[in-house]
């Protein structure tokens, strides 16, 4: 099992048998976007950690910006479930 863990920027097919999300992080200097199926049975579990405000469903922008810019401001009401599964 290894984690991957990144900001998710976008989701496809919404919770139907054909739905995807993609994650984005950065792994030494380098962008790195893997596609995940929402229900593959390679992935054990799936965590949010923590979530951000955006006003846009895809968040592809990010790809072009660096440093702080490409930082989302953190909804710091958010309490995660506990107990959860994909």
């Amino acid at each position: 099992v290894q984690n991957y863990e990144g900001v998710c920027i976008s989701r496809k097919n919404g919770a139907g048998i054909a739905g995807s999300f993609t994650v984005r992080k950065i792994s030494f200097g380098e962008g790195v976007e893997r596609v995940f199926p929402l229900h593959s049975t390679n992935i054990d579990s799936i965590t949010v950690v923590r979530r951000g405000k955006v006003r846009r469903a895809k968040l592809y922008y990010l790809r072009a910006r660096r440093g702080k810019s490409a930082r989302i401001a953190e909804v710091t009401n958010y309490k995660p479930r506990t107990g959860t599964k994909a």
